[in-house]
C-alpha cells in the first residue's frame, strides 16, 4: 500500500494580501501529477483544509475540484479537521462523499474513526483524529482525569479498539514533541504554539504502537522521535519564517508488519518566497535580479531611509511583499524602554520622536498631520 501524506492546504489563505488561492491550485495539480506517477492508493490530509473556519467561495470550490479528481481517479482520501477549519462545514456532505472513497472526520464524537484496508500483505487501519482540546475529550470521559492535550489524546487511544500486531496509520493535527525535541516552527502555527509550554506538547510516546503518524499542525516538514511519527509540513511557504524552508511531501509505503519506507518527493512552487537583505542599489543591481516572478521579502540596509521603497521594488518584483530596514537607528530601537519614551508626551510628540529615530530626520508638517488625522479616526485622540 503506499500513502500520500499532506496537511495545512490553508486554501483561500492570503499572505501580505496577495491572494494564493492560483499558487494553491498550481500546488495541488502538482500533487495529482505525484499521485498518477507514483500510483498512489491513498491521500491522508491532516487537517487546515482551509485556513479559517468561514472559508471564501473560492476556496470551497478549489476543495470540491480537488476531491472530485481524487474521486475521479479512485484513490482512497482521508481528512481530519485542524484547528483552523470550522468542524460542521468541513464535515457537510460526508455522508455522501463516502460512497465516493472519500471519508471526513472532522469532530471527535467519542469514537476515534477507523477504515480498514486491505492489500497483499493483508489489513491496514486507518485512523482518523481530528483536532481535539482537552475539554472536548473529557465530555465523553467525565471520571478520568484530562488536564491536558496529551491527557486528551491518551484517553482517545485507549478508548479505541487498537490491535497493534496488525497494521496501523493514524492521522493527527496537534503539538506533538518528543521529551527533548525542539520542534522547527514555521508559518502561522508558529507563533500560536511558541508559548505554550506543556499544556499542548504531546509526547510521541503516545504513538508507540503505530506503524506511521500523520501529522498537522506544524508547517516545517519534519520528523518527530521517529521517522514514521512526521509532520507532512504546508504545501506552500505561508511566512518569511518559512523563506528557507525546502517543500516537499512523504510518500509512504507499507510492506509486511514493520516494514515502513517513506520517501520525501520535492514540491516546486509557481512562485517562490524569498528573502533578500542589502542595500537597494546592490538588490536592484542587473546582475542581482534573480527570479521576478517570486514573492519577496525586503530587508534593507541604508541607513537613509528610500522614498517610495515599495514602489520601486514592485517594478522589478511585482509581487514584494515586505520592505524592512535593519540599520543603525532600527537597532536602537530594540533597546528602547517604549513606556518611558512615551511618559508625558503628547501623541505629535510621540510621532515626531518615533520618525527622527527611526529615519534621522525631522517629520514633515504634511505627514504629522496625515497621522494626526489617522489618530482621530482611530479613536486615538480626540
Amino acid at each position: 500500500m503506499k500513502l500520500l501524506h499532506i496537511a495545512d492546504l490553508h486554501l483561500g489563505k492570503t499572505v501580505n494580501d496577495f491572494n494564493m488561492i492560483e499558487d494553491q491550485e498550481y500546488i495541488l495539480n502538482q500533487l495529482l501529477d505525484i499521485i498518477r506517477e507514483q500510483k498512489i492508493d491513498a491521500v491522508l490530509i491532516a487537517g487546515d483544509v482551509y485556513d479559517r473556519s468561514i472559508p471564501s467561495e473560492e476556496a470551497v470550490k478549489l476543495l470540491d475540484w480537488f476531491l472530485c479528481q481524487l474521486a475521479g481517479m479512485h484513490t482512497e482520501t482521508f481528512i481530519i479537521s485542524g484547528n483552523h477549519d470550522s468542524d460542521e462545514r468541513l464535515n457537510f456532505g460526508s455522508s455522501l462523499f463516502e460512497i465516493n472513497n472519500i471519508h471526513i472526520a472532522a469532530k471527535y464524537d467519542g469514537t476515534l474513526y477507523e477504515k480498514e484496508c486491505s492489500d497483499e500483505f493483508g489489513k491496514v487501519h486507518i485512523w482518523l483524529l481530528p483536532f481535539v482540546k482537552a475539554s472536548q475529550v473529557k465530555h465523553f470521559y467525565p471520571d478520568e482525569k484530562i488536564e491536558s492535550y496529551d491527557d486528551a489524546v491518551r484517553a482517545v487511544l485507549a478508548h479505541a479498539n487498537l490491535d497493534f500486531s496488525q497494521r496501523n496509520i493514524l492521522a493527527a493535527h496537534q503539538f506533538v514533541a518528543g521529551k527533548s525535541e525542539e520542534i522547527k516552527l514555521g508559518g502561522s502555527e508558529g507563533a500560536s504554539v511558541q508559548n505554550v509550554g506543556t499544556v499542548e506538547k504531546i509526547g510521541t510516546d503516545c504513538f508507540d504502537g503505530f506503524d506511521y503518524v500523520a501529522l498537522g499542525h506544524i508547517h516545517s516538514p519534519q520528523q518527530v522521535g521517529r521517522e514514521t511519527i512526521r509532520y507532512a509540513g504546508s504545501l506552500l511557504k505561508y511566512s518569511l519564517s518559512e523563506a528557507d524552508t525546502a517543500k516537499s511531501v512523504p510518500v509512504v509505503t507499507f510492506g509486511e508488519k514493520g516494514e515502513v519506507q517513506v520517501e520525501l518527493v520535492e514540491l516546486k512552487p509557481r512562485r517562490d518566497l524569498r528573502h533578500i537583505k542589502g542595500k537597494m542599489k546592490q538588490l536592484l543591481a542587473p546582475e542581482n535580479i534573480i527570479s521576478p516572478e517570486d514573492y519577496i521579502y525586503v530587508t534593507l540596509t541604508d541607513e537613509e531611509p528610500v522614498n517610495n521603497a515599495m514602489d520601486i521594488f514592485r517594478q522589478y518584483y511585482k509581487n514584494t511583499m515586505q520592505i524592512t530596514y535593519d540599520n543603525a537607528h532600527t537597532r536602537e530601537m530594540e533597546h528602547v524602554d517604549i513606556a518611558k519614551v512615551t511618559e508625558g508626551k503628547t501623541y505629535s510628540e510621540q510621532i515626531s520622536e518615533f520618525y527622527r529615530m527611526m529615519y534621522g530626520t525631522d517629520i514633515s508638517n504634511e505627514e504629522l498631520q496625515i497621522m494626526e488625522e489617522v489618530a482621530r479616526e482611530a479613536g486615538i485622540t480626540e
